[in-house]
């Protein structure tokens, strides 16, 4: 059961400023629109400022441009997003697991798992491989032989993670994550292909999420490396000795191809494609379904989202982007031509 805390309480957990009742007690966090007294409630979008006048939030949070458009109990933070999240995360806190291994886990020999680790039934952990401090690792998981894993990491069930793989500290691995597997590397002989051993690692930072069905592959010679802060999406696809920087956040269903490095601080959406062997520069925004073909040495924002139209539009739009080359060189000519008119007149 989640746990009350009255508002100066809360404040005094994660700082902010109270207005009003701080003895207002509260048991969850809520939308404007559903919350209830004991809840306490959030704006961070103006659009719905028009249902601070009528939500049952026993309490709520804003920012400093919104202390006094409600007269209900309040927390005033710089940043109200975020101060709504640390709330959620007071509010309902994860489950405590209780340390040990279970019996029915199969252990490998030589692995080295910490006395405050958690590791669930039908877990398998490798030869050689060792788990750090309070972390927990699901049922049905699998540790490869030589990995490591820091402290307080949580995997739940079914996350695989292949042989010699080194994960930091603070890793949530959604299930289904596969971190390791061989990236796509083959070479063509004699009309078949080979197969090229993929010999590097995965060497995963600290403080990074992992979605569900996600899959990270091993460098082929040299690392894949996600950095400190990374937060990626469900079913996304990391590709062989992919780099991404530090605190870059990528929605679900984005493929990004081997050998491609993406700076610090980049925010990709769902669904966009990046091709192999560019650099993205740090601070990049990158919109849903966008294909970067080329490297982007700039900070800013980039989209190429051809937008949608009616079937038969469609259609006879795309006959005439066939042509656009063709058409330019056209308009080209009538320009020279016309240019020459007016000098001859």
């Amino acid at each position: 059961m989640t746990d009350s805390y009255r508002l100066s309480e809360i404040a005094a957990h994660l700082g902010g400023r109270v207005l009003g009742d701080a003895g207002v007690r509260i048991s969850q966090i809520a939308t404007l629109e559903k919350a209830q007294p004991d809840q306490i409630s959030f704006l961070t979008n103006s659009k719905y400022r028009a249902q601070l006048a009528s939500t049952q939030a026993g309490a709520v949070i804003l920012g400093e441009a919104d202390a006094d458009a409600t007269g209900l109990p309040r927390i005033i933070s710089d940043n109200a997003y975020a101060y709504f999240a640390r709330v959620s995360a007071l509010l309902n806190p994860l489950p405590e697991a209780k340390p040990g291994i279970h019996p029915g886990a199969f252990i490998g020999a030589g692995a080295a798992i910490d006395a405050t680790a958690s590791i669930a039934a039908t877990a398998v952990i490798g030869e050689g491989a060792r788990i750090g401090a309070y972390s927990v690792v699901g049922a049905g998981c699998c540790i490869g032989a030589n990995v490591v894993i820091g402290s307080h990491a949580r995997l739940y069930p079914r996350v695989v993670i292949y042989h010699g793989c080194v994960i930091g500290d603070n890793l949530i691995a959604h299930s289904g994550a596969v971190i390791g597997s061989d990236g796509f590397g083959f070479a063509m002989d004699a009309g078949r292909w080979i197969k090229i051993q993929q010999i590097g690692r995965v060497v995963i930072g600290n403080d990074v999420e992992i979605g569900a069905n996600t899959t990270i592959d091993r460098g082929a010679l040299d690392d894949t490396v996600i950095e400190d802060g990374v937060k990626l999406d469900n079913q996304i696809q990391v590709a062989h000795n992919v780099r991404i920087g530090a605190h870059t956040a990528i929605a679900g269903c984005v493929g990004i191809a081997g050998s491609t490095t993406i700076g610090r601080y980049c925010r990709i959406g769902g669904s966009a494609g990046i091709l192999g062997h560019l650099q993205i520069a740090d601070h990049v925004e990158i919109a849903a379904f966008t294909l970067i073909g080329k490297s982007i040495r700039e900070a800013g924002s980039y989209a190429a989202i051809f937008p949608f139209s009616r079937s038969e539009d469609w259609r006879k739009n795309t006959v005439h982007l066939r042509h656009l080359d063709e058409l330019v060189q056209r308009v080209k000519t009538l320009e020279q031509e016309l240019k020459a008119i007016n000098l001859k007149n």
